[in-house]
C-alpha cells in the first residue's frame, strides 16, 4: 500500500540525552531530507548507508550537525523510503530539525503511524505490531520478554498452526458441499472430529495462559491485610526494600492504602499496605478500615498478617470467612509475623510470648519476622516463593508456547473457541455441512482478526492509538 504523503516525527523521548532521532517516511522522504541536508550525496545514497552533514532550516541556517541514515523502500521498516536523522539530544536541537522538515512540506506523524504503515506494507502482522506497543509499555522483565516473543512472531505462529487445522477442516466440509448433489463424501466423521478436537485443545491451551498474561501485563496486586500492629507496614517496607510506609507502635497509624512496587523474578508485584482491621469510633480510621476491606476484595492475592503470639481473633476469622465466600478464587497467604519474639520468648512492653504460629488459624501459615527482614531480605524468600507459585500456576506449559497478555486477543480466542465448540456440537448432532461450515468460518474470522488478516478501521485506530508519536 502506497501513501501519498510523507510523515516525520521525533522517534526518541524528549529530554536531556546524548542523541535523538528524527524519522521521516514516505514518497518524498529522500527529497525533503536532501533539501535540508548539506551533504549532497544524500539524494543519491544507496539504501542502508549513513552520511554526516548539517541540517538547515528554511532560511538556510545550520541548526544541528546530524547523521542521516537512508533506508530505501521496500527494504525499510515501513516499506517506504525512510531517512533517520540522528541529532544531538536535548530539546532544542531535535525540535529544530523536526521543524525544518515540517517547513519543507512533510506533516507530523500520528501516534503509531510508522508502525501502522509497516503493518499495511506487510512487514509485520497486527499481533506483532501490538507486541511492539507492549514492549514500549512493559514495566517488568517478564512483560518485556513476552512482548519480544510476540515481535518474534510466536503468537502469530501458534495461531497459524490452529488456522491451518481449521482451514483443512473447512476445506473438507465445503468440498462435500460443492458435490452435495452427487452424494460424494470427502471426509469421514472421525477425521473431522479429530481435527476439531485438536483445534479446540490448542485454542484452550492459549486461553489458559490469559490469567498469567494479565499478571505479566498489569502486575500482581498483593494486598497486605490484618489487625493494627500486626506488622503490615514493616512487611511492606521489607518486601520493597525501602521505607515506603510509616511504621509505629501506635495502633491505627496507617489510615489509607499505601502502594509500592517491586519486581520478583521478572514479575511486577504491586504491594498494598492497608489500615488495620478493627472496630473503631474514629471516623477517619473507620474509613480506612472500609477501604481496607474493599482493597482486599479487589486483590489478586491477599497476604493476611497476624501476630504469631496472638493469632486470629473472632472478628478476623469472620472477615476471612466472608471474604472467602465472596471471592472463592482469591488466594490467601497467611503470615505469622513476629515469630522471632516467639523463639526468644520476648514481647513488646515486657509481655511474654506464649502462642505459636499455628494460632494464626491456618496450618500452612508462614512464620517470619518482618522486622528481621528489613536487614536480611532472604528472610522473606519463603513468602516470595509462595507468591510466585500462586501467580505462575501453569507457567511451565505456557513457557513452551506463548502467553496471552493482550485482552483483545483473549476475547477473540474465546470467540474462536466458542465457534469451534459449536462446530463440534453440530458434527455430533449430524447437522448439515453448511451449518458446520458457518461455524468454521466464524472461528477463522476471529483468529484472522488477531493477526490482521481480517481488519476494520476502528480496530486499527484502537491498536495504533496506543503508540507514541514517532513509533
Amino acid at each position: 500500500m502506497h501513501h501519498p504523503d510523507t510523515i516525520a516525527a521525533l522517534a526518541t523521548a524528549r529530554g536531556e540525552s546524548a542523541l535523538a532521532v528524527v524519522r521521516v517516511s514516505g514518497p518524498l522522504a529522500l527529497e525533503v531530507a536532501s533539501s535540508r541536508f548539506t551533504n549532497a550525496k544524500l539524494a543519491d545514497a544507496p539504501s542502508h548507508t549513513a552520511h554526516v552533514g548539517w541540517v538547515t532550516n528554511a532560511r538556510g541556517e545550520r541548526v544541528d550537525q546530524a547523521v542521516a541514515t537512508v533506508f530505501r523502500g521496500p527494504t525499510s521498516a515501513t516499506g517506504e523510503d525512510v531517512v533517520e536523522l540522528t541529532t544531538h539530544g536535548g530539546t532544542a536541537a531535535p525540535q529544530a530539525v523536526l521543524r525544518a522538515l515540517l517547513d519543507a512540506g512533510v506533516r507530523l506523524a500520528e501516534p503509531g503511524e510508522f508502525t501502522q504503515r509497516a503493518f499495511l506494507a506487510g512487514k509485520l502482522d497486527l499481533a506483532q505490531a501490538e507486541a511492539i506497543a507492549d514492549l514500549i509499555h512493559a514495566r517488568s522483565t517478564a512483560a518485556a520478554r513476552s512482548a519480544a516473543r510476540g515481535i518474534e512472531g510466536r503468537t502469530s505462529g501458534a495461531l497459524a498452526t490452529i488456522k491451518d487445522r481449521l482451514v483443512e477442516t473447512a476445506a473438507l466440509v465445503e468440498l462435500e458441499l460443492d458435490f452435495s448433489d452427487e452424494d460424494v463424501e470427502f471426509a469421514d466423521r472421525e477425521t473431522l472430529v479429530r481435527l476439531l478436537g485438536e483445534a479446540s485443545g490448542e485454542i484452550a491451551a492459549l486461553l489458559s495462559t490469559a490469567r498469567l498474561g494479565a499478571f505479566v501485563r498489569d502486575g500482581v496486586r498483593v494486598v497486605l491485610g490484618g489487625r493494627p500492629n500486626a506488622g503490615k507496614s514493616t512487611l511492606l517496607n521489607a518486601l520493597v526494600e525501602r521505607d515506603r510506609a510509616i511504621v509505629s507502635e501506635v495502633a491505627g497509624t496507617t489510615r489509607d492504602s499505601v502502594e509500592a512496587e517491586r519486581e520478583i523474578d521478572g514479575l511486577l508485584f504491586r504491594f498494598v499496605d492497608t489500615a488495620g482491621l478493627r472496630e473503631t469510633e474514629d471516623a477517619i480510621e473507620a474509613e480506612g478500615v472500609r477501604r481496607s476491606r474493599e482493597a482486599a476484595g479487589g486483590a489478586d492475592v491477599l497476604v493476611y498478617v497476624a501476630d504469631a503470639r496472638t493469632g486470629l481473633d473472632a472478628q478476623e476469622a469472620a472477615f476471612l470467612a466472608d471474604l472467602t465466600a465472596r471471592r472463592p478464587d482469591l488466594p490467601i497467604v497467611h503470615v505469622a509475623n513476629k515469630a522471632d519474639l516467639l523463639a526468644s520468648g520476648g514481647a513488646p512492653n515486657g509481655q511474654a510470648g506464649s502462642a505459636s504460629p499455628q494460632n494464626v488459624g491456618a496450618p500452612e501459615a508462614l512464620a517470619l519476622s518482618a522486622h528481621r527482614a528489613l536487614t536480611d531480605p532472604a528472610a522473606l524468600d519463603g513468602l516470595r516463593q509462595r507468591l510466585l507459585s500462586i501467580v505462575r500456576a501453569g507457567e511451565s506449559e505456557a513457557e513452551s508456547s506463548v502467553i496471552v497478555t493482550n485482552e483483545r486477543h483473549r476475547q477473540l480466542l474465546a470467540q474462536a473457541h466458542e465457534a469451534v465448540g459449536r462446530a463440534q456440537s453440530q458434527l455430533e448432532a449430524g447437522a448439515s455441512g453448511d451449518l458446520l461450515a458457518l461455524d468454521l468460518r466464524a472461528a477463522l474470522d476471529a483468529l484472522g482478526r488477531i493477526t490482521g488478516a481480517v481488519t476494520a478501521d476502528d480496530v486499527l485506530g484502537a491498536v495504533f492509538g496506543r503508540f507514541c508519536i514517532g513509533k
